[in-house]
């Protein structure tokens, strides 16, 4: 298998999806070994460091890409299965920013209280325990949370020219922030544009369903993965593949449209998979699925619908590609970038 190794220069980051040139050049098949900046762009590094004086905008949620997958034509399935993730630096960064998060008020979603007061935590983390650690700044309680790495930004090019900030989950994926996309899921995406020009980054070293604050255990991530391309329909909507799950993520607002969005794309993918027709599904899927908060503070909210496959027969996906990248793993994992 050819192995790419690349790790950007700051001026390397792309911060849209959509109208950034290539950094590089893939053919599918090959593996990446990657290094992704956090989503604060490095910027808070201390307590002291507070985001309104730290972060300028739109510089925030740098993306490590775009890259240009050979052969690939709009309409094909881009296939990304992620070996491995790992924190890249000894500590990760969350905050509390001033209008942003799911339980302040908003421009949008205004009120006559002021904003919440900005705050910035720092997680040391443990890689022999495979921790980090939360420190209150308002008490003496320290909790040692499992460290559990997770891409919160995988995306393609949007269709028709269109560039989308970074901040933005869709139909081309963006920051999705659901805590599946971890080592050992497959990502299939659909391609809008010649070479699908895909971006990962905004690495979190742990989060919680919905993220909350709007911010996790940001911090700077070595990625590997794989990239495969498939001449089959891609999916509405982002699709994953682990060992245990089949899952859509659809991202809209309000949070209701994102989880049908969803749900309907599972009950094609059911249907697809099982031959069953459009109620049949439907009924099965309101009885198997499960359900996740992947965020509800970005421009889009993002849900994620969860099939079991412990409760369902066997079945195949996309000829078993998840299966096939899954065996590839160990003779890529554990080498440093």
């Amino acid at each position: 298998m050819d192995v790419l190794e690349f790790t950007p220069e700051p001026a390397d980051f792309a911060w849209t999806f959509g109208g950034v040139a290539p950094v590089r050049r893939v053919k599918p098949g090959t593996a990446l070994r990657l290094w992704t900046e956090d989503a604060f762009a490095g910027s808070l590094r201390s307590t002291t460091d507070l985001a309104s004086a730290s972060l300028t905008m739109p510089f925030v949620n740098p993306q490590t890409g775009p890259f240009y997958v050979e052969g690939a034509e709009p309409g094909d399935t881009l296939v990304l299965h992620f070996v491995e993730l790992t924190p890249a630096r000894s500590w990760g960064a969350s905050a509390t920013i001033p209008f942003f998060g799911g339980l302040t008020s908003t421009d949008r979603t205004a009120t006559l209280q002021d904003p919440l007061p900005e705050r910035t935590w720092i997680y040391e983390v443990d890689s022999a325990r495979r921790t980090v650690g939360f420190q209150a700044q308002g008490s003496e309680l320290e909790v040692a949370l499992p460290l559990e790495p997770m891409l919160g930004t995988v995306g393609v090019a949007p269709a028709g020219g269109e560039v989308r900030s970074a901040l933005v989950p869709d139909t081309f994926g963006g920051n999705m922030d659901t805590p599946e996309m971890r080592a050992g899921t497959t990502c299939y995406l659909n391609v809008n544009v010649e070479g699908a020009l895909f971006s990962v980054g905004d690495g979190h070293y742990r989060q919680g369903e919905g993220e909350s604050c709007g911010t996790a255990v940001e911090g700077a991530m070595n990625v590997v993965l794989i990239v495969e391309l498939l001449k089959t329909p891609g999916p509405v909507w982002p699709r994953l593949e682990s060992d245990e799950y089949l899952s859509v993520i659809g991202s809209s607002r309000p949070l209701e449209d994102a989880w049908r969005a969803g749900q309907v794309d599972m009950v094609r993918w059911l249907g697809d998979l099982y031959g069953l027709d459009k109620l049949d599904a439907y009924q099965l899927l309101s009885q198997v699925s499960e359900v996740p908060l992947a965020n509800v503070v970005d421009a889009n909210y993002s849900v994620v619908t969860k099939i079991p496959k412990r409760l369902l027969p066997p079945v195949t996906a996309y000829d078993g590609i998840h299966q096939h990248l899954a065996e590839q793993r160990p003779d890529l994992l554990g080498e440093p970038l």
